[in-house]
């Protein structure tokens, strides 16, 4: 894409924080210039635009970086307002939404990511708490369409990308969303119809193939 005074994204295709980031651009109709890292070696652009963490994804803004995908889909959020905003006005929704993106930030990738390197009892033991992890979700997305009732927003963009590591989930735990949390599948399917979700989501099996080479990697083959 062509930047849009001077936005930069520094990214990695496979990385779920990056697709958030890549979501909220393309709902507010923002068109930047990409930038894909290889994270075994990282740029020197990377390195110094996130000294502290030396992680993507980072969102360069005339010439200013902005680290950490929760910061930055609300930064997006506030310097593109438009019609689409992902934040609630009302300070009581507002914090409840930050609260669930929270929650999923520190809950899903790293159980998602210890079911696929683990094995035996300790193996047995995360498909528990992802399971719990992924009905906990179900409840508070209840019968609504997305996470803010009407509204595709913070928390919907927080966890969408992770749609694409459900076949991971079942080919390596057999955890089965769909039978799991049949609501929280439902609400996946919605959002990929999305253009933003749809363009952005890589193909589940191609993300398997990712985790097959990590496996590798890590030596749990």
């Amino acid at each position: 894409m062509a930047g849009e005074k001077g936005v930069k994204l520094l990214d990695f295709w496979a990385s779920p924080f990056g697709q958030r980031v890549r979501i909220a651009l393309a709902e507010k109709g923002v068109e930047y210039d990409y930038h894909e890292e290889e994270l075994a070696a990282k740029s020197e652009l990377l390195l110094k635009s996130n000294p502290v963490y030396k992680k993507i994804p980072v969102l360069i803004h005339d010439g200013r970086p902005v680290c950490e995908s929760l910061i930055i889909i609300q930064y997006i959020d506030e310097v593109w307002p438009g019609k689409n905003t992902f934040v609630p006005s009302d300070p009581y929704s507002r914090a409840q939404a930050r609260f669930w993106a929270d929650y999923i930030e520190k809950k899903v990738y790293v159980t998602g990511s210890k079911l696929w390197k683990l094995k035996g009892e300790e193996q047995e033991e995360c498909k528990k708490e992802l399971v719990e992890i992924i009905k906990t979700l179900e409840r508070e997305l209840g019968s609504k369409k997305y996470f803010g009732g009407e509204s595709f927003g913070l928390v919907d963009i927080t966890l969408v990308p992770f749609a694409s590591w459900f076949y991971v989930y079942e080919a390596f735990g057999g955890i089965s969303v769909e039978r799991e949390a049949p609501k929280l599948a439902a609400w996946a399917k919605g959002c990929k119809e999305r253009e933003s979700v749809a363009k952005t989501l890589p193909d589940p099996e191609k993300v398997y193939e990712h985790v097959i080479s990590l496996r590798k990697r890590y030596g749990v083959e």
